[in-house]
């Protein structure tokens, strides 16, 4: 796939846009203000792969909270700030990597221009982050409802606000919980300005729902090459959203990483409890680093050829299996021993 070429932004020690890697985020939803339960998620986030966390500033003690915060985790922050640019100044000299603010909300010119100058002066980017349920009233009486042309004529109304202060280390995001609407924005703006997009599909839902429109959404964006960052929404750990995120550019071949797992949906010539043997390997290698496929097949007639391309794998039998690698089968093992035996195989590799 063609990548669009964007601007290339650094947000503390790494970078967004451009020719660097496509970068997954997610956000806090502990109080920003108890700088212990925070700096713990973000510990975890950083564990399951999270490059950029965010967190909420909702006041002063929340971004006080933030000088804290920074000094004791290794990824970049970035402040969501909404309408008080008294936060948005504050956060800086509280040591974050970037803001989240709409410059449209903060106040008069003035504001904007202080806002924006300090940002410069500090080598702090702004991600304009743009919301269907949050779209302007003039936008709304305009195109009658939120449409795409109505999101990134908003985005595009916050960008101006920074150009015209001479300020242009942005990231932009447009966030729809409906995902057909959420793609044709963001191909829409991807058509208009070359500032590094921010994608995903906003207030997802749940874990099994907000998995598959977050997949579908941000999954479509970077086949086309569009995208340069991305959060998957969740209602839940944000940790899960890491990695869904992480997963999704792993099975589109943009990031390379760890265990490729594929398993049968099993049919009626499945003799052996695949379904609990696939569970078992899949949690058994998901920390795993090794760069492998693995397969887990059902049928002991069709799974070695269908899975030729697995670097090892099992396929069952009638209470057993063998084990192959690249399509050869290189031992017979009983169901009660192939797991383990498949993990020492793999470990050996």
């Amino acid at each position: 796939m063609n990548r669009s070429l964007t601007k290339k932004i650094k947000v503390g020690s790494i970078y967004v846009g451009g020719d660097a890697k496509i970068t997954v985020q997610s956000m806090t939803n502990t109080d920003t203000r108890d700088v212990v339960k925070t700096v713990e998620q973000i510990k975890a986030l950083q564990i399951a792969g999270c490059d950029i966390v965010r967190c909420a500033v909702l006041d002063m003690e929340a971004c006080d909270a933030l000088n804290k915060i920074t000094k004791q985790i290794n990824i970049p922050l970035v402040a969501d700030i909404h309408f008080d640019y008294k936060l948005a100044l504050r956060a800086i000299d509280n040591g974050v990597a970037a803001l989240r603010i709409n410059p449209g909300n903060i106040g008069s010119d003035e504001k904007v221009r202080e806002v924006a100058q300090k940002a410069k002066s500090n080598g702090i980017p702004i991600r304009i982050g743009v919301n269907s349920g949050s779209l302007e009233k003039d936008l709304l009486q305009k195109y009658g409802k939120v449409t795409s042309e109505a999101l990134v004529e908003s985005a595009m109304r916050h960008v101006d606000l920074l150009e015209k202060n001479n300020f242009e280390d942005i990231v932009i995001s447009i966030k729809s919980s409906n995902v057909l609407q959420m793609i044709d924005s963001y191909r829409l703006i991807s058509s208009k300005t070359n500032y590094p997009l921010h994608i995903g599909v906003t207030e997802a839902g749940t874990i099994w729902r907000g998995t598959i429109k977050s997949s579908v959404g941000i999954g479509t964006l970077l086949c086309e090459g569009i995208g340069d960052t991305i959060r998957v929404s969740l209602t839940g750990d944000p940790v899960e959203e890491i990695r869904v995120g992480r997963e999704i550019l792993k099975s589109i071949g943009l990031i390379k990483e760890g265990i490729e797992f594929v398993s049968c949906p099993t049919c009626g010539r499945t003799k052996i409890d695949l379904i609990k043997i696939a569970n078992q390997v899949e949690k058994i290698l998901e920390n795993s680093n090794k760069l492998i496929k693995v397969a887990v097949m059902g049928c002991i007639v069709n799974g070695p050829g269908e899975a030729r391309e697995a670097d090892i794998g099992i396929a069952g039998g009638d209470g057993e299996g063998l084990i192959f690698k690249k399509g050869k089968i290189i031992k017979k093992v009983k169901e009660e021993n192939l797991v383990e035996e498949l993990i020492k195989e793999i470990e050996n590799m």
